[in-house]
């Protein structure tokens, strides 16, 4: 049974027939007395379902198709939705947050190239944060206009990105843009005819409740009746006994009736259903959050009964545990980082997708709850993965395939175009931040201009703003905290500069202790000519840098030469190793066949991933040959092409601040890479930036000895001139 179809037709057909279907919850259940039991149970309560039925009159079939508690399909419109709600759904993807508003006399209406885009605020207590989620979201355009889409038309969606982009509050944005009215309660009801297999029953929301405490209230009237009865025989026996002098017999029917008595009692229970599913009062469609979910929670469980004979068991359809899977139904079910639930588990959340119904069993093969299968429970749920990129290769196929086929694939953004719009909307993430915490003071425009200029380094790219708010909303809440301690009103500037040295990653805390031990045992050289050695430049995680030092040496060769490379060297940095060794042979005078270069990246205990060492390798191997000293005052950072062309690195900013912490005068990196330089303001004058676009202009800036550098920076301009004559291809950033 597919519960997902191309056309509000076919979806109002299949309704049909699932109401026509003998396993599915149908209309006639939902509109007839709430009390009503299965078939299988009728037999043995139907004078309890009289009297039920007596107690609780107004639920009656009539009454249900009025109620709105129900679904009166005279109320939905062509599209199978709702009015009022298809008319909310009907705006511009683009409206949905796209606007900031703000309060009293402030208005747009300032310099709109500013950082805060033309806000005119006091503080950010003027910015109105949107009621809806969807509205808050920042960035992710299309991203947004999918959600929006997928929950008017009831599809899945998979969200693959970066952590912290919003993929989590995208997911609880989809159950807000659900119609409530939908909602089901889910009763699990004793089968008389096999215990292990109780019986399903679903009501609209809100009557499950009622239906629960008339059965407990009618079998509180049977109890009572028969403990009633029970006092009777046992003061008449023991009467009896008095009067016939049989005292001890009399004892013996006494405990025998009250016995008895208990035993047959223990049955009025199993008239009680179990209230599995419970959606009164709820005004929003369910958003259940299952990442990480073991088997039961996910599926659904059914517990253990110690006691399994003898009158003092539980009945089975009482042990009956909602998995995630049920209990969103109707409404969202978000599972992040997909690929690590097991396999098996994928396999049956597959089978619950694509049938729309599932039935609950106990997980442990051990346990007696092994033997109980509940009927098929409804799971109409929207399913909403997410993940890294890496999440797809250890996700189940088939159920890829099916989110896929009933749904849509989403790629979330790192970063987005800077704009007076988009600023405006930092400012309001500011205010939304102070408001969802509750404890912090608003900030001060000068304060929100700070974080706007955090989220512009953090993107690392020119023209761009970071997108992962995540980290963000880390630094918002850590500045509040600061201004908080010191008891001010507003969160000023100063606050969230002193934040972001609090906030520093474990990366970053590492790099600042490991710049600061190399400067205790004197490792770090930051002045004099050196031969073969270079500074280079690394990050650590996503926001540090570190200087690196790369030595080189040319030796005799007892063999056929080598280039032989130590510092835990991963595949990317060994192949730009012998990138560098193409170009090494291509302009050298020696014949370097019967020599080995050594290259030691100095101190790499946690290894080298990327490439972006090749010009620093580079430049420390022509110094070795060549026997030429390097300016010591200076580092680099850049990958190279085998034509000697330097290409585009990641981490520039983070790399050029390390420099500056060490002490380095000067850094030289890519000419593709100088319009992401975003340092901070301390060290704009402590450095020198020189952009280079090839090998020879970082060796005439690199090397010292004037006539020495002159004739080997000539040389290799001779040799690899057409490189230069031509355009150079930037490529893309490496990550290193």
């Amino acid at each position: 049974m597919s519960d997902y179809t191309d056309s509000p037709d076919e979806d109002a057909a299949s309704d049909d027939e699932r109401e026509e279907s003998p396993d599915a919850p149908s209309a006639d259940d939902t509109d007839a007395s709430p009390t009503e039991a299965p078939e299988e149970v009728a037999d043995d309560t139907a004078e309890s379902e009289e009297s039920v039925a007596q107690t609780i009159p107004d639920l009656g079939a009539d009454d249900a198709e009025g109620s709105d508690a129900g679904v009166d399909v005279d109320d939905t419109d062509a599209d199978g939705g709702l009015d009022e709600v298809d008319d909310g759904l009907e705006e511009d993807p683009d409206d949905l947050g796209s606007t900031v508003s703000v309060e009293g006399d402030a208005a747009v209406e300032g310099d709109a190239e500013g950082l805060l885009g033309g806000l005119d605020i006091s503080t950010t207590a003027d910015i109105e944060v949107p009621d809806q989620l969807v509205d808050q979201v920042i960035g992710q355009e299309h991203a947004r206009d999918i959600v929006k889409k997928a929950a008017k038309q009831r599809r899945h969606v998979m969200m693959i990105g970066s952590p912290g982009t919003g993929k989590s509050m995208l997911a609880k944005a989809m159950s807000q843009l659900l119609p409530p009215e939908d909602l089901q309660d889910v009763l699990i009801y004793h089968n008389p005819d096999d215990g292990n297999e109780p019986k399903v029953r679903t009501v609209p929301a809100g009557k499950g409740e009622q239906i629960v405490d008339a059965h407990r209230e009618e079998a509180n009237k049977r109890r009572q009746m028969k403990t009633f009865l029970m006092l009777v025989l046992m003061v008449a026996i023991g009467g009896y006994a008095l009067i016939t002098g049989n005292l001890l017999l009399g004892l013996v029917a006494v405990a025998v009736i009250f016995f008895g008595f208990q035993y047959f009692m223990q049955g009025d229970d199993a008239v009680i259903p179990n209230l599995l599913v419970n959606n009164a009062g709820v005004q929003t469609a369910p958003f259940e959050d299952a990442t990480g979910a073991h088997a039961g929670a996910l599926l659904g469980d059914v517990r253990h009964d110690p006691f399994q004979s003898g009158g003092m068991e539980t009945p089975s359809h009482d042990r009956v545990e909602a998995g995630a899977i049920h209990k969103g139904n109707k409404g969202v079910l978000f599972v992040d980082e997909i690929n690590t639930l097991d396999i098996r588990s994928q396999q049956k959340l597959m089978t619950a997708i694509q049938e729309g119904e599932f039935s609950i069993t106990g997980q442990s093969e051990r346990s007696s709850g092994a033997m109980v299968q509940t009927e098929p429970v409804p799971t109409d749920f929207i399913m909403v993965a997410a993940g890294n990129l890496d999440a797809m290769e250890n996700m189940h196929p088939a159920l890829r395939d099916r989110i896929k086929g009933y749904g849509y694939e989403v790629y979330m953004d790192d970063t987005i175009d800077d704009d007076p719009e988009i600023r405006r909307k930092y400012a309001r993430f500011v205010a939304q931040e102070v408001e969802k915490d509750g404890r912090l003071p608003h900030f001060t425009p000068d304060a929100v201009r700070e974080v706007i200029l955090e989220a512009r380094r953090r993107a690392g790219r020119k023209g761009h703003l970071t997108l992962k708010l995540r980290d963000l909303g880390g630094l918002v809440r850590v500045s509040g905290d600061v201004a908080r301690a010191a008891d001010k009103e507003f969160t000023e500037r100063e606050d969230v500069l002193q934040a972001k040295k609090r906030s520093r990653s474990i990366e970053q805390q590492l790099a600042d202790n490991y710049i600061d031990r190399r400067k205790d045992y004197e490792l770090t050289v930051n002045a004099g000519d050196m031969v073969g050695r270079v500074n280079g430049l690394a990050v650590m995680g996503e926001d540090s840098g570190i200087v690196m030092p790369v030595m080189a040496e040319v030796a005799p060769s007892q063999g056929p030469g080598e280039v032989i490379a130590t510092g835990k060297l991963q595949e990317i940095a060994m192949e730009a190793v012998q990138n560098v060794s193409a170009i090494i042979k291509k302009f050298s005078d020696e014949d370097i066949s019967e020599k080995d270069i050594h290259i030691q990246f100095v101190q790499s205990y946690e290894g080298v991933e990327g490439d972006s060492a090749s010009v620093t390798v580079a430049t420390a191997v022509i110094s070795a040959l060549e026997n030429v000293p390097i300016d010591q005052n200076l580092a680099m950072t850049g990958s190279l092409s085998v034509r000697g062309d330097v290409l585009p690195v990641g981490g520039v900013t983070h790399k050029i601040e390390a420099a500056a912490k060490t002490g380095l005068d000067r850094v030289i990196i890519p000419k593709a890479n100088e319009q992401d330089v975003m340092i901070e303001e301390e060290y704009e004058d402590q450095i020198e930036i020189i952009p280079v676009s090839h090998l020879s202009e970082v060796l005439e800036v690199a090397l010292a000895g004037e006539p020495e550098k002159d004739s080997l920076v000539d040389r290799l301009k001779s040799i690899t001139g057409r490189a230069l004559d031509g355009p150079v291809n930037p490529g893309s950033p490496s990550p290193q």
